[in-house]
């Protein structure tokens, strides 16, 4: 089996190598591919996404740290990885987890993201060439002996039903929410936007429902957030989104706020379409705590400064995991160590 030396050693040197700046034009060559493939993900977005890949999950001392949290294996499996493409490269984390542990991985990328995933560990492979035997690109996963499959709440039904006789996770749809107290500073809701709108709102991450006092002015909020507009305005997948979204709640009388670019509509459902954002009046923070407990299978995270919310995270870092961080709250290496 690789030892452990070396599969450390091959990920902080991937990581070195994404994070180097004389290695920006293989990124921006990369970016402009996956772009080619998939038009949400744009070039400063898969940038951004590869960049915190290399410095947060990557750098030496977060990679060991969190490595030695979890006992070495006794025998290496073939790990079947089913792969979302939501947002740029969001698989890597679980291809980390597999080959870090000392797993074969058998992987199936989404056809949303076929592009980085592979180039980012044919660049493994290159730091690593003993990596070779441990990474397979596969269309069917029987010969897996365990399974991590991320896909819609539909898709985790035909999941359960193929893989329930071996070990597996399986992750199902989720969002983040955002809790108000109307005391933000405008740093914070220009935070909260790309809570909001970073990756075009489509990541589990991103803030698709807002708990807000009861009376609270928007404005404060819109304001905050205008001069991102250029973003959403001139990437015509979210704008025709954004239009469609609208001339629905004009037809049906739908009661909402709009800047121009992002809507927010008052609803009690915690996950909302593409440019638009729910919220819920408040005066009682515990009744958002009971919605919180009530529904925390759907949520992945939440934002607020409220001392009432355990764990939440600060505005504006959403989509900046740490490599702890699971999806679903489900410990990914705790589940691979323990096979």
């Amino acid at each position: 089996m690789i030892s452990r030396n070396q599969r450390i050693n091959a990920f902080i040197n991937l990581g070195k190598f994404i994070s180097d700046p004389l290695n920006a034009d293989y990124l921006e060559e990369l970016a402009t591919l996956a772009n080619r493939k998939n038009n949400w993900f744009t070039p400063e977005n898969t940038i951004e996404s590869l960049k915190a890949i290399g410095e947060k999950f990557l750098a030496e001392e977060n990679l060991i740290t969190w490595l030695n949290q979890y006992p070495e294996l006794k025998s290496s499996q073939k790990i079947g990885v089913i792969m979302a493409g939501n947002i740029p490269a969001v698989g890597f984390h679980d291809v980390l987890c597999v080959l870090i542990t000392g797993h074969t991985l058998l992987a199936k990328t989404s056809s949303d993201d076929p592009v980085l995933i592979p180039a980012l560990l044919q660049k493994l492979i290159e730091i690593e060439p003993a990596y070779s035997d441990y990474i397979h690109f596969v269309d069917r996963l029987n010969d897996s002996d365990a399974y991590v499959a991320t896909g819609s709440d539909n898709t985790a039904r035909y999941f359960n039903y193929y893989f329930s006789k071996k070990p597996n996770i399986i992750r199902k749809n989720r969002t983040s929410l955002a809790v108000i107290t109307g005391n933000e500073s405008v740093d914070e809701l220009t935070a909260l936007g790309k809570d909001m709108l970073q990756y075009y709102g489509l990541g589990c991450r991103n803030v698709s429902k807002l708990f807000v006092p009861e009376g609270y002015d928007f404005t404060k909020f819109f304001e905050a957030i205008q001069s991102a507009d250029h973003l959403y305005l001139n990437h015509h997948k979210y704008f025709n989104n954004y239009e469609y979204n609208k001339s629905i709640m004009l037809i049906n009388g739908v009661p909402h706020y709009d800047n121009g670019f992002l809507m927010l509509m008052e609803s009690s459902a915690p996950v909302s379409p593409i440019s638009v954002v729910h919220y819920e009046t408040y005066d009682d923070i515990e009744t958002v705590k009971q919605f919180l407990n009530e529904n925390a299978e759907k949520i992945q995270c939440i934002v607020s400064t409220s001392e009432a919310i355990p764990n939440a995270v600060p505005f504006g870092k959403t989509q900046q995991p740490e490599i702890s961080d699971y999806a679903d709250s489900v410990d990914t290496m705790a589940f691979l160590t323990n096979l």
